[in-house]
């Protein structure tokens, strides 16, 4: 589907569970993220893969399988659908369909996002 022409320039990926898994450097981040990707919505990440993602700047989002199958059905619907990732109020939106869905991220990391650091700005 990243070939998919209905999809270009889309910067949020919506994965399946265990996404990143195999996946221990960092440039699979990079690669996502040269790809245009700025977040990750998917189930569950390898911890390695989390851990890279916090430490460069693509936001990795838990959101149960459910919701993640809620959220393919209405791209796939309209591959237009525009999703909001508010990293503020740790929300998903899904305006045109009326979907909000919380997720969480520890306080270090969302202060992180919302301040753009990186470990060498943390010290």
């Amino acid at each position: 589907m990243l070939n998919d022409e209905r999809y270009a320039g889309a910067s949020i990926l919506v994965a399946g569970p265990s996404f990143g898994v195999g996946s221990s450097r960092e440039h699979a981040v990079w690669a996502l993220q040269q790809y245009g990707f700025d977040v990750v919505i998917a189930p569950s990440f390898s911890d390695i893969f989390r851990n890279n993602c916090t430490k460069n700047g693509l936001v990795p989002v838990v959101l149960d399988q459910a919701n993640v199958e809620v959220l393919w059905a209405a791209i796939e619907a309209d591959a237009r659908t525009e999703i909001t990732v508010d990293i503020e109020r740790l929300v998903i939106e899904v305006p045109s369909h009326g979907l909000t869905y919380p997720f969480v991220l520890d306080a270090s990391t969302r202060e992180r996002f919302l301040h753009g650091l990186d470990d060498i700005g943390i010290t």
